[in-house]
């Protein structure tokens, strides 16, 4: 007792200040009085350069049949043009969001949308593997702090009883843009070749990125707040000391369970975006166009199934909060159960159908974490969150997935290697299960210490 009692002093003072930052920027309204079509407007816009994302990281999977040919690459080395991009992600998401909240959310969007479409430019006229590796790492530098960034901007001019549908919505636009980046890179390389599918990934980025930057400004949304809203208007950065800022974001352990069970449940779908369109070409014999348009299909029902999931939880946890964690729990159990059964069957149409299904709920915790963080942490440093959110999902999850996967095939074969995989998933659902016992309680002290009088 003795030393929980000066965590939990320290915990509350932290609360209270976060409150204060909140009371004085008019962040602490659940559901902020914005415009309805702007608000919508911000989405689609922001999702857009989120389909962007995705389209430029993931087209290279469309593409690996063709580099494996063109510089006779082994898998290690494949999985490692993909997995450079989500360690980035995971080593930079954290500092990049941290300035975001600084500098402004929709300049940093605006900056790190530029970088991504030219780093993929840059694949685009790679002439060997060790171009194309150091573009990679470019395209994850520009895509950092993009998920995290653009979510707390999402949600920050939606209500509170939105957030699993919104980031399951929002994160689901990963997959969507993987399908795209898939289906089109693949169409693209069959025809032109695989340098014209990441050039016209690029294109499509810079393009959008043009139309972003003049509809969505960080003064136009403060103009709006002011306009329509009693509450104060919304400043562009918050200024705390690192100290704090650590406290907030792991205020609790059920928000600590929360990043580890996201990161570890992505693994698997992570894997399977890599490594499907290669798999469809050795075990059915497609084309490699063929074969990345058949697994972009895969992919968009992931996309499906993360809005469905989060769509699914806020419905059933609207009464009962944490209900998100049984969801979460059930998703990763599911993923685990028909996957693993699915690579254990020979190559038909039961192991297709089994292996979409798995697909399907395989990212669906995805929503219900991002709400659990955001229910957890402070209104004012949720980019900062999601942040800490992404730098777990990129680096138990996302990161790892690809490179692993072909260490491992290279030595097992791909088939063996995917029969393995779905395990992962279910250690993320014992974290899940260790944060839902004190999901509540957590969300009682949260409660109980912003009701106290904010001293002065």
């Amino acid at each position: 007792m003795c030393t929980r009692e000066p965590r939990r002093r320290a915990l509350e003072e932290t609360i209270l200040y976060f409150h204060d930052i909140e009371l004085e920027t008019g962040k602490i309204d659940s559901a902020p009085a914005i415009s309805r079509t702007y608000a919508w407007t911000v989405f689609a816009l922001t999702l857009g350069l989120l389909l962007s994302d995705y389209m430029s990281r993931q087209v290279l999977n469309a593409v690996f049949p063709l580099l494996k040919t063109t510089w006779a690459l082994s898998d290690t080395q494949l999985g490692s043009l993909s997995s450079i991009v989500a360690l980035m992600v995971g080593v930079l998401t954290f500092p990049l969001s941290v300035l975001a909240d600084r500098w402004g959310r929709v300049n940093s969007i605006a900056l790190m949308a530029g970088l991504w479409s030219l780093a993929t430019l840059g694949c685009a006229i790679s002439t060997s593997y060790g171009e194309m590796l150091v573009a990679r790492a470019f395209v994850g530098l520009g895509e950092a702090a993009y998920g995290s960034v653009g979510v707390a901007l999402v949600l920050s001019v939606f209500p509170a009883h939105l957030r699993s549908t919104l980031t399951g919505a929002f994160m689901a636009g990963g997959a969507f843009g993987s399908v795209l980046g898939m289906a089109l890179g693949g169409g693209i390389a069959a025809h032109l070749g695989w340098r014209w599918s990441f050039g016209s990934m690029a294109a499509f980025g810079l393009l959008l990125l043009i139309v972003y930057r003049i509809v969505v400004t960080e003064k136009r949304l403060a103009r709006l707040r002011a306009e329509v809203s009693v509450a104060a208007p919304c400043k562009p950065g918050v200024r705390l000391s690192l100290r704090l800022l650590v406290q907030g974001l792991f205020a609790s352990r059920s928000v600590v369970c929360a990043y580890v069970g996201s990161g570890l449940h992505l693994f698997v779908p992570a894997a399977l975006f890599a490594w499907m369109p290669s798999y469809l070409n050795r075990y059915y014999a497609m084309t490699p166009g063929s074969a990345a348009v058949a697994a972009s299909g895969f992919v968009l029902l992931t996309g499906l199934g993360m809005v469905v999931c989060g769509m699914l939880t806020d419905r059933i946890s609207r009464a009962v909060p944490v209900r998100k964690w049984i969801t979460a729990i059930a998703y990763c159990m599911v993923s685990f159960a028909v996957l693993g059964t699915a690579f254990r069957l020979h190559a038909g149409a039961l192991q297709l159908v089994l292996i979409g299904i798995g697909m399907f709920v395989s990212a669906g915790a995805s929503g219900p974490s991002g709400a659990m963080v955001a229910n957890l942490t402070p209104s004012s440093i949720h980019a900062s969150a999601f942040a800490t959110l992404t730098l777990a999902n990129n680096l138990m999850g996302l990161a790892p997935a690809a490179v692993l996967t072909g260490m491992i095939a290279d030595r097992i074969g791909l088939l063996g290697t995917l029969q393995i995989v779905p395990i992962v998933p279910l250690v993320g659902a014992i974290a899940f299960f260790a944060g839902k016992r004190s999901y509540a309680k957590d969300l009682r002290r949260l409660s109980a210490t912003r009701d106290q009088p904010t001293p002065r």
